[in-house]
């Protein structure tokens, strides 16, 4: 069983493109393994809200005034998690573009972590 992180492009993408992340974690949990989804750890945070729904342009200033959303506590989980528990890091299409998902990804690497690339995801 891997411990596998999702990394993909959240900002500027309809609902932070929190479809295809739950797509992937559904995938890898399908298969026995461990993961951490972003996506639901933002809904988690902000104590079962989603914060997507109705953020057609995935809008972090939205999020924030709507919801009090943190990149910063985001990120704090997020690299926490990459750090201390994952095996994996599994990347979503669009990755390369997303400043947050590069930064995992060297983290990630700097770590050793098996580097997973996703070409599609599909609910």
């Amino acid at each position: 069983m891997k411990h596998i992180y999702i990394a993909g492009p959240m900002t500027g993408i309809p609902e932070f493109n929190f479809p295809a992340f739950n797509a992937a974690a559904d995938k890898f949990r399908a298969e026995g393994h461990a993961v951490f989804n972003p996506a639901e750890r933002d809904i988690e945070r902000h104590n079962g809200v989603d914060i997507s729904k109705g953020n057609a342009t995935g809008c972090q200033t939205e999020a924030a005034k709507q919801h009090g959303f943190s990149l910063r506590d985001a990120l704090a989980d997020d690299t926490a998690y990459i750090c201390k528990e994952a095996t994996a890091i599994a990347m979503l299409p669009g990755w390369e573009n997303s400043k947050g998902a590069r930064a995992e990804w060297h983290l990630a690497v700097a770590l050793g972590h098996e580097i997973i690339y996703l070409n599609t995801v599909s609910a």
